[in-house]
């Protein structure tokens, strides 16, 4: 089920990410409980943030999501086990003992995962990195390292280079794809980064399911998108301008209905005064 959702996600799958640290386990736990799914149609991932040991923070997890196991259970980031060595060997233990399916990594350079490698018994399944067009050449390396050695890379923040840098070089390009295909900006973002062999952390999964359903990008559009993003995203002046900008071009609308909500609360004041008369 690993490999089948993150290779080509299936639309039967409901796939849900509650890293410890975001304090949602309860509340996911609630919601599987109250939906009635069956545990086989739920792929459940958590990460560990270095609060207790591993042991002890993976049982607190399953304990407040209300689960024997997990599917995924992943390093949230290198510096959360100060002995790498030690650690993923806990990790290993969890899986060997069933409290997870598989075992995974997030935010692991390719120095972090040599050394990982050096001792592991069992290779990480998947490092989860932040991936998009403005840092894909710095990366290009890592993505390399990962498929030699057979390691899933998922990525988050994928649309951070339309959302959080808009009027960026990568703006222009990704647009005349979305209208050449019919689809959105984010579709063409997930469409390109899925041409890198990367995967997709389960966000607006709807929309990235979709994708399936697009032309593909030509490998021209690809290209183009790869040329805009190693330009570097836009200063943050300009960022802070277009923000500006657009928050002014709401102004007006903002002020009317700030007229209208004014005379509306005004009506029971005036209905009194000639009352009073």
């Amino acid at each position: 089920m690993l490999q089948t959702m993150w290779a080509k996600p299936s639309r039967m799958d409901f796939p849900i990410s509650t890293p410890h640290n975001y304090q949602t386990e309860t509340y996911v736990g609630l919601a599987i409980k109250e939906s009635g799914l069956p545990r086989s149609s739920l792929y459940i991932t958590t990460k560990y943030s270095s609060t207790g040991t591993p042991q002890q923070a993976i049982q607190q997890s399953l304990n407040k999501i209300g689960l024997s196991y997990v599917d995924m259970y992943m390093v949230h980031m290198p510096r959360a086990l100060p002995d790498l060595e030690s650690g993923w060997q806990e990790f290993e233990k969890m899986k060997k003992d069933g409290l997870t399916r598989s075992i995974g990594v997030s935010n692991f350079t390719i120095e972090d995962l040599q050394q990982l490698l050096k001792t592991a018994a069992t290779k990480p399944a998947v490092n989860q990195i932040q991936f998009h067009p403005y840092n894909y050449a710095s990366h290009k390396a890592l993505l390399e390292y990962c498929s030699k050695q057979n390691i899933i890379v998922e990525a988050y923040g994928s649309l951070n280079s339309i959302t959080q840098s808009p009027g960026g070089p990568v703006d222009a390009v990704v647009n005349a794809a979305a209208r050449r295909i019919g689809a959105t900006a984010n579709q063409v973002i997930f469409s390109w980064v899925r041409s890198k062999g990367v995967t997709i952390r389960h966000e607006r999964l709807q929309e990235y399911l979709a994708v399936e359903d697009l032309p593909p990008l030509t490998s021209e559009e690809i290209a183009a998108i790869d040329e805009a993003g190693a330009k570097g995203p836009p200063s943050w002046l300009l960022v802070a301008k277009r923000t500006m900008q657009h928050r002014f071009e709401r102004a007006p609308l903002l002020c009317i209905m700030l007229v209208v909500a004014v005379m509306l609360s005004s009506i029971p004041f005036f209905t009194f005064w000639r009352y009073m008369q």
